[in-house]
């Protein structure tokens, strides 16, 4: 109780306090001077609080307005780019140009710094997107461009100078700065960064901004050690699949790549594995935990993406396609970029001319299509066949019959030193589809790594004898001065050349005499060529060369007469020569070559297309005519053993060819589709000659060229064995001509069986001239060929006939021959000189008798020209030495003497009985001399060498053509070049 009664005495006390104090706080407030002191104080107050509110404004204005302006002076120099022209920069990265075989075939990519396909957003793995998002910028769907707090955040770690600096760039701006602006760091290129990205974000969908990115951040190397960029190139080129099929643990490793390429890259640039992997598989599971924290995959998924091994998932190497094709890939680069410099040249207002007047304006042309190649993603279509190519390189690679390294002397690049190498044969070939132009396959070498010269098509060389039909035989047929069967004496010539005289000559310095055009071409004759070339210098030939796309020509090939055999100043490329010949197959028109079909953007518009103009060049007539020479040159002339090697027949028409010293071996072909050519020979000319492996030098470039054609055959047999043959035009005619003289037959010229028959131009037909070639005199025959009769040539042994006369040997230079039958008459016909007289009587003849007929044998002597049978002392048969040795006669008692050129005849031969004779002892009676004195008989001897021949000589024979493993003989070499 007395508690209670002390807290209520408590709280009676408290209540009197409190109404005591405000009681005096009244009596205070009703004073005039506290009301006073309390105003003054609230006012000070109050003031103090409205200065300290307008400072805060206004310095806050003036923190803004200096931020502001501090702002704008740091963008003052970025122009306000359009839509478009954003639109153009973001767009414009670097991409890879790919090339295609003939048929759209993909071939690869051409060869570059940095390896991009560009791909669309929906052909990306969700996975990806999601990872990049969570890992580069997780308020990509929701901010403007910029996210101010990460930017204060990353000023903050700047200055602070953290270790834990996170970036506070969106992919909005990483897009920027890697494709409009630098990798500077400076507040400057940042403000340009945060002011293009709000604008990029106002132009753009966010769509396309993540599809850009995709396209252009960089992922390190792929496993060939290439520098890539965008995600498909890294889908690829790390895990060999495409983007959209990506899993999650790839998806996450690709998506970590960007923040150290190179840093996190599995690959070497020497193409392995690295040995520390652990960057690159940490940084993945960092980007699994934020796609984990981000709710993109749930606990599951990240807990086995964690166990992923995605070490094994890391492709081998790739063959990559310069790699693989390096000849192709970087003759299908050089061609284009002539192409894109020229197309870009006429935008800017120029023409093609223009470039080849002017080198510098030209380089900078052929730099700035280099450039557009390698950024612009170009799909580039070639003519090229994959099939017949690649069994080129087979049989190029399986070929053992090159011939031997030879040592040659070079400059160390690193030493700077003298250094021995071996340098192997080389080998450029090419093969063109004749209607079209178009290549179908070319061999450029043997091995690219040792040598990188494109043989097929950069490397100039003299073409030795096939030049014969492009500079000789086809401008000369067109021009009315030969023909298939016109007449030309392969004799020695010397021709003014250069201030000297120059003497040609063929193979073994050997002269085959009267021949034709047609043979002459066959066998490579080069005194013909010569002649028929200087018919017709003065009409300038090398126009056809011009015309035919040679392009190497220099001032002296124009006026140097051994331009007719190949020797050239500079030379000419294998891709020229054969296309030269495939003028022929095009009936006289030349078609221009060509590897590029066309070329599109990525976006496949078409801002090339190869569109060809026939160029007139021959007569349909000239060039069939050429063809038919040509063929003879397969048939039976110096690329006969092709007969045994190719495992097809086709209508094949072709020339081989021989450089000075024997530096170089040709052989080009054309039939009704394709014109093949083949050439061998050391990078450092050196002569081919010489067996190797059974084969001489030319047999071992035929056998190249057959399997290269044998491989294509494989492939391509309706492209390069045609059913149909070469037509022969209208306006060509069959004519029979003189074959000694050329001209219209006389009855001379048929009753000595020298009518031959060829084709002609029917204008150009053998004409009907007054013929001194033959005259009428007497000629005996001795083994199927004619001589001139001596005054002293019993009639009874000879004949009168026609023969050539001695104005006619004399006109043709039968004066160099040193055997009048080497002038290539086929023996028809009465050479220059009567046969060799030995000066002494015939030895007599052995008889012998069988039933009712006796007989003998050939004299040894070769001056013997019949035979005299005689029976009971007269004389009663005269047999030519060309006839045959018997005689058939009644019953009784023979012998025969032999008769020589001379008229001089031989003692009586052994008696031979036919039937019973009256007295078979009995010794016959001495025959009577006819035109010359008694002499007596001499022993048998053999004839005296070099002047007397056999009696019957047999007729020569076309050699065999040996076994494969057999040498044969070669295509006679053409001289030295120039006056040599």
């Amino acid at each position: 109780m007395y508690v209670i009664s002390g807290g209520i005495k408590s709280m009676k006390n408290n209540d009197r306090i409190s109404r005591s104090i405000w009681k005096r706080l009244k009596d205070s407030l009703r004073d005039v001077k506290t009301r006073r002191y309390a105003r003054i104080t609230y006012g000070v107050f109050w003031n103090l609080t409205l200065l300290t509110i307008v400072i805060t404004i206004v310095g806050a204005a003036f923190a803004g307005g200096v931020g502001a302006g501090y702002f704008a002076s740091l963008v003052k120099d970025e122009p306000i780019r359009s839509h478009s022209e954003l639109k153009k920069n973001i767009y414009n990265y670097e991409e890879t140009s790919e090339i295609y075989f003939a048929d759209n075939v993909f071939l690869g990519k051409l060869q570059s710094d940095l390896e991009r396909d560009e791909i669309t957003l929906d052909q990306v793995s969700k996975h990806l997107t999601n990872a990049v998002i969570a890992t580069e910028d997780e308020y990509f769907y929701e901010h403007d461009g910029v996210v101010p707090k990460a930017i204060l955040r990353a000023l903050f770690q700047e200055v602070t100078n953290s270790s834990n600096a996170s970036g506070g760039s969106t992919l909005t701006q990483q897009l920027l700065k890697n494709q409009v602006l630098t990798n500077e760091v400076s507040f400057s290129r940042k403000a340009k960064e945060i002011l293009l990205a709000l604008r990029v974000e106002k132009f753009f969908e966010k769509e396309e901004i993540l599809e850009a990115y995709l396209n252009v951040s960089t992922f390190g190397r792929n496993s060939s050690g290439h520098n890539i960029a965008g995600v498909q190139s890294a889908a690829q080129g790390i895990f060999g699949k495409d983007a959209k099929d990506l899993n999650l643990p790839q998806s996450a490793f690709i998506a970590g790549l960007p923040q150290s390429p190179f840093g996190y890259t599995p690959f070497t640039k020497e193409k392995t594995i690295k040995k520390n992997l652990e960057p690159g598989l940490t940084r993945m599971k960092t980007v699994l935990n934020r796609m984990y924290q981000g709710s993109y995959i749930a606990k599951a998924e990240y807990e086995e993406a964690l166990k992923y091994d995605i070490v094994k998932d890391f492709i081998p190497p790739r063959e990559v396609a310069v790699e693989k094709y390096p000849w192709l890939t970087f003759e299908v680069e050089k061609r284009a970029i002539d192409i894109l410099s020229i197309k870009l040249a006429e935008q800017d207002g120029y023409e093609a001319i223009d470039l080849k007047k002017d080198s510098g304006l030209n380089d900078q042309y052929l730099a700035l299509a280099r450039k557009n190649l390698r950024q612009n993603g170009y799909k580039i279509y070639t003519t090229i066949d994959q099939k017949v190519y690649d069994e080129m390189q087979k049989a190029k690679d399986a070929y053992q019959y090159y011939g031997p390294s030879k040592s040659e002397e070079v400059i160390d690049p690193e030493t700077k030193k003298t250094k021995v190498v071996q340098e192997p044969v080389e080998l450029g070939a090419m093969m063109i589809e004749n209607k079209t132009g178009r290549i179908i396959s070319f061999v450029g070498g043997r091995d690219h790594e040792r040598e990188q010269t494109n043989h097929a098509t950069s490397s100039l060389r003299p073409n030795g004898s096939t030049m014969k039909p492009l500079l000789v035989y086809a401008p000369a047929i067109e021009l009315g001065k030969a023909a298939p069967g016109s007449i030309v004496a392969d004799l020695p010539i010397s021709i003014p050349a250069g201030g000297k005289m120059w003497s040609p000559g063929n193979y073994g310095e050997s002269f085959s005499g009267l021949t034709t055009a047609r043979i002459a071409l066959a066998k490579s004759y080069n005194v013909p060529a010569v002649k028929f070339y200087m018919d017709i210098i003065n009409q300038n030939p090398v126009k056809y060369l011009e015309k035919m796309g040679f392009t190497s020509l220099t001032k002296d090939d124009y006026s140097n007469p051994s331009m007719s055999l190949g020797a050239m100043g500079k030379g000419v490329t294998v891709e020229e020569n054969v296309n030269a010949y495939a003028t022929f197959a095009n009936s006289g028109k030349f078609i221009d070559a060509y590897m590029i079909e066309k070329i599109e953007t990525k976006d496949g518009e078409i801002i090339f297309e190869h569109k060809g103009t026939p160029v007139p060049v021959f007569s349909p007539q000239a060039s069939y005519l050429t063809i038919d020479m040509m063929r003879d040159v397969i048939s039976n002339g110096t690329a006969v053993s092709l007969r045994n090697r190719l495992k097809f027949q086709s209508d094949w028409a072709g020339k081989t060819g021989t450089g000075n010293k024997y530096q170089d071996a040709w052989f080009v072909a054309t039939n009704p589709n394709v014109t093949f050519g083949t050439w061998i020979g050391y990078d450092t000319p050196k002569s081919l000659k010489g067996t190797y492996k059974g084969l001489e030098y030319n047999k071992r470039n035929l056998y190249i060229w057959a399997d290269l054609v044998n491989a294509a055959y494989k492939v391509k047999p309706d492209l390069v064995d045609p059913k149909e043959r070469f037509e022969m035009p209208g306006g060509i005619v069959r004519r029979s001509y003189c074959s000694i003289s050329g001209s219209v037959p006389t009855d001379a010229c048929f009753k000595a069986g020298l009518v031959e028959t060829d084709l002609f131009i029917a204008k150009f037909t053998p004409k009907n001239n007054m013929d001194n070639s033959f005259t009428s005199a007497r000629y005996v025959e001795v083994g199927g060929k004619k001589y001139r009769a001596l005054p002293s040539t019993p009639d009874e042994f000879s004949s009168v006939g026609f023969m050539v006369s001695p104005e006619f040997l004399e006109q043709i230079g039968s004066k160099y021959m040193k055997d009048p039958e080497k002038l290539g008459l086929g023996g028809k016909m009465v050479p220059g000189a009567s046969l060799n007289d030995n000066g002494k009587t015939p030895s007599s003849p052995s008889i012998g008798s069988s039933g009712s007929s006796i007989s003998w044998g050939t004299h040894p002597e070769g001056d013997v020209i019949g035979y005299r049978v005689y029976s009971g002392g007269k004389r009663v048969a005269s047999i030519k030495a060309g006839a045959s040795r018997t005689f058939k006669g009644r019953n009784g008692s023979y012998y025969v003497t032999a008769v020589d050129i001379a008229g001089r005849e031989s003692a009586p031969s052994n008696k031979a009985v036919i039937g019973q004779a009256a007295n078979p002892a009995s010794t016959p009676a001495q025959p009577k001399q006819e035109s010359t004195p008694k002499t007596e008989t001499p022993k048998p001897a053999d004839p005296k060498p070099g002047t007397s021949k056999p009696a019957e000589p047999k007729p020569a024979e076309p050699e065999p053509e040996p076994e494969p493993t057999t040498p044969e003989p070669t295509e006679p070499a053409d001289p030295a070049q120039g006056t040599n």
